[in-house]
């Protein structure tokens, strides 16, 4: 592992979004194991600005996801360096955060060091063994399904870094204003969301959903500006388990301002307790009944 390019938890500016208190079960209990999160932003395709660093400045979302740790009791390592993805590497967290682009196996983008072959097999092999995988925004934009032919679904023949995740980006259309409605309330960091909440936001387009998806958020398509919403309603933030690993993705997260919300927070965190075993949640499958025209895939422009 490069040193320079890692920043722990103990070196990484924070920054405070005065969220409220969780609840005391998420936060590690005196005596309990420190939790351990792995966060990787390399950009093998676009960056998104949110991941961009400057000199040795962390990115705004290295910082929200160190202040996090600081404030509940895990540990957070970020780097840009592929070669960290090794079993040994890996058998040392206890979940992994994505926020990338590309096929983070080729050379380019950000400059950050590639995985190889061996290391996208390790994280894989890593989150079906057991550890948890947490992701957002680009992370769908992520080891696209060979020819990445955008508009066809794939089924189950998808990269198998896409059945992980449980979708596969197609597109976006200009950020807007739209409503996503919350199907889990019970799920943790999403007591509060109410039925359904409006935001500003660059909205995925998704297909080749898992079948197993929990389905947290929907995004509701009626009024949205742009082909890539001409479709029924489909999931947008979802929890589900992959062998004996624990996944949690929201698509939320291009936006600055995103980052700063503390009802996103407030999922992050939820996402992230679940996804290391801090707090356990009812995830049975609802994808049909939470969006059924789920299938959907808005026509090429």
């Amino acid at each position: 592992m490069r040193r320079r390019d890692v920043l722990s938890g103990a070196g990484a500016a924070a920054i405070g979004l005065g969220i409220s208190t969780f609840p005391d079960r998420w936060v590690r209990a005196e005596g309990a194991p420190l939790r351990r999160l792995l966060v990787f932003t390399r950009s093998q395709g676009y960056e998104h600005s949110v991941v961009k660093r400057l000199g040795s400045k962390p990115s705004l979302v290295e910082q929200t996801l160190t202040d996090l740790g600081k404030r509940h009791g895990f540990d957070v390592t970020c780097t840009k360096d592929g070669t960290v993805f090794t079993p040994r590497e890996l058998s040392t967290y206890d979940a992994m955060f994505f926020y990338t682009t590309g096929d983070l196996t080729k050379p380019g983008g950000d400059g950050g060091a590639p995985m190889t072959v061996d290391g996208k097999a390790a994280l894989l092999g890593a989150v079906h063994g057991g550890k948890g995988f947490v992701a957002a925004h680009a992370a769908t934009d992520t080891f696209l399904t060979a020819p990445e032919d955008r508009y066809t679904a794939y089924g189950s023949r998808v990269d198998p870094y896409v059945a992980m995740i449980g979708a596969e980006f197609i597109h976006h259309d200009s950020q807007q204003e739209a409503r996503s409605r919350v199907v889990d309330r019970a799920f943790p960091g999403f007591e509060k969301l109410g039925e359904s909440f409006e935001l500003m936001e660059e909205w995925y387009s998704l297909k080749d959903f898992a079948p197993n998806l929990h389905v947290l958020l929907v995004q509701e398509t009626e009024g949205m500006a742009g082909p890539h919403y001409k479709r029924a309603p489909y999931p947008s933030t979802w929890a589900r388990l992959h062998g004996k690993g624990r996944v949690f993705y929201t698509s939320l997260g291009h936006r600055e301002d995103v980052w700063a919300n503390p009802m996103f927070e407030s999922m992050l965190l939820g996402g992230i307790a679940w996804a290391v075993r801090n707090v356990d949640a009812d995830v049975q499958p609802n994808l049909a009944t939470a969006a059924p025209g789920y299938k959907e895939i808005p026509p090429k422009p």
